[in-house]
């Protein structure tokens, strides 16, 4: 408990730099999360179309899920450099497996003999799609999202080491100090980010059912 009453102490006296840091790290984490989406839920529509490409591609994807997330932060220096853009290239390339690889896989699971009914009932391709495919795939595209937003709202803590701020700014603060209610100013928040998009989406998520089965 002593250490939680630090730890807000050292809020209360460093107000403008903890706001400040938690917008960095909320932009670097929307950023990389909408980018991935956009990226990778058509990519995924459309590989489920071509299972010929689908195979190369998603192995390509999928070998990013071996790197650790800090390789891929210092992998992106030598190209970008220290700053910012370098943390939304590497934390976009870490949210791409999930979304790709979970969209693929939920319209490719759509069952041919749904779609075969649906095409005999006159419907056409955008029909087929928004009508009968996408109700189905969304819990298994929102699995991967709500993966990969826990995903990059965590390692967006490590773009602290590349000169681009955010929450894990008070991590390394705290562990350079030895001081663990510095820490937890990072590490608390963090978590409850974490936590919260993990709530949102799900929540997202049944909205988005309930309205497209309407």
């Amino acid at each position: 408990m002593d250490a939680l009453r630090q730890m807000w102490r050292y809020v209360g006296d460093n107000q403008a730099f903890f706001v400040e840091s938690l917008r960095i790290h909320l932009q670097l984490s929307g950023v990389a999360l909408g980018i991935a989406i956009l990226l990778c839920v058509p990519l995924g529509i459309w590989l489920a179309r071509r299972l010929t490409l689908a195979t190369p591609v998603i192995n390509l994807v999928s070998a990013l899920r071996v790197i650790p997330s800090l390789a891929i932060l210092f992998l992106a220096i030598p190209y970008l450099g220290l700053n910012r853009t370098a943390a939304f290239v590497a934390l976009t390339l870490l949210a791409l497996p999930p979304v790709l690889i979970n969209s693929y896989a939920a319209f490719r699971g759509v069952p041919a003999a749904v779609k075969e009914a649906a095409r005999g009932m006159g419907m056409n391709t955008w029909q087929l799609l928004w009508q009968i495919e996408l109700p189905l795939a969304l819990p298994v595209v929102m699995t991967g999202i709500r993966t990969a937003a826990v995903e990059v709202i965590s390692s967006a803590a490590l773009a602290t080491f590349i000169g681009a701020g955010g929450l894990g700014d008070f991590i390394a603060r705290g562990f350079r100090l030895s001081s663990t209610p510095i820490m937890l100013v990072g590490a608390i928040p963090i978590a409850l980010l974490a936590l919260s998009s993990e709530l949102l989406l799900g929540g997202l998520q049944r909205r988005l059912s309930a309205h497209l089965v309407r």
